[in-house]
């Protein structure tokens, strides 16, 4: 007994006519009744009252009708999901992601995947410390934005934009992006920072910035958390260097002065990975960062 018969003799219990029934199937009447003819053989069941006037169903197809119908139902609906795994439009994608990207590249991403992909359940990890390709290679992550491409050879990484460096100061403070000259006018001031001794390709470049220009930063207080960073200088306890993208974030009361160095984003990923929905999601975030970038002033 295949699944193709009981198709066909659903829908004839449905028309209740064979020539109907077969234009219905695409298939030609002969070959329907053939069909149900050997589907009442493998069943040792008689389907059908037939006259020159009328089809009928008897007692025990009406029962195999009931039956059958609701596990039609039920199987087409396997068959439906399985396709959308296989084209990755349903599971789940694990995502890391840094804080300067959460007011600006992620929110467009996820409106980007909720919109084309919307079955397709998203869990979003900020992590604050060097283990994500660990996490990649153990399956707890299929995604990370990083600053720094993934150098496990297991790993493959594309970077997809740059943009600069910003001084974040309140914004009632003397320096602005016309009057600034320099590091060396901000002696005087209190920094919120990340720990500049961590060994991440951020605090690197922080550091080769204050060593360019010969300059030791007075760290008053130590955060990896952006967003942080944001509200402590609005209260006017500081001032901190950020990337720009941070300036998305419509924090009232700090302002931006772009300096003239810049930070990279990378998306990562497992190489060889097959999996459907990393191919949906990393053309979405390909499609994402052109689309981003072409629309900044960076």
């Amino acid at each position: 007994m295949e699944l193709q018969q009981i198709k066909y003799f659903l829908a004839l219990a449905q028309e209740l006519h064979f020539w109907n029934t077969a234009e219905r199937m695409f298939i030609t009447q002969s070959a329907l009744s053939r069909q149900i003819k050997a589907l009442e053989d493998e069943l040792g069941i008689q389907l059908f009252e037939r006259s020159k006037r009328s089809v009928k169903l008897t007692e025990a197809s009406v029962f195999l009708r009931d039956q059958w119908l609701p596990l039609l139902d039920e199987i087409n609906r396997i068959h439906l999901q399985a396709r959308k795994i296989h084209e990755g439009a349903f599971g789940t994608v694990r995502i890391g992601y840094p804080g300067s990207i959460a007011y600006s590249f992620m929110p467009r991403l996820l409106t980007s995947i909720s919109r084309t992909l919307p079955e397709l359940k998203v869990e979003l990890v900020e992590p604050t410390d060097i283990s994500f390709e660990q996490q990649l290679l153990d399956y707890q992550m299929d995604i990370p934005f990083r600053r720094d491409p993934a150098v496990n050879p297991s790993l493959q990484s594309i970077n997809l934009y740059s943009e600069a460096f910003a001084l974040v100061v309140p914004k009632n403070h003397h320096l602005n992006e016309q009057n600034f000259k320099g590091l060396h006018d901000l002696k005087d001031e209190k920094f919120i920072l990340s720990n500049l001794v961590q060994t991440t390709f951020y605090t690197s470049v922080l550091r080769q910035v204050f060593e360019d220009n010969d300059f030791s930063p007075n760290v008053f207080i130590e955060t990896d958390f952006g967003g942080m960073v944001l509200g402590l200088v609005s209260k006017e306890l500081g001032v901190s260097i950020l990337p720009y993208s941070y300036s998305l974030s419509a924090l009232p009361n700090v302002r931006f002065i772009t300096l003239p160095y810049e930070v990279s984003l990378y998306v990562t990923w497992r190489r060889g990975d097959k999996s459907p929905v990393l191919r949906n999601i990393l053309q979405q975030v390909q499609d994402t960062a052109s689309d981003f970038m072409s629309e900044s002033n960076w």
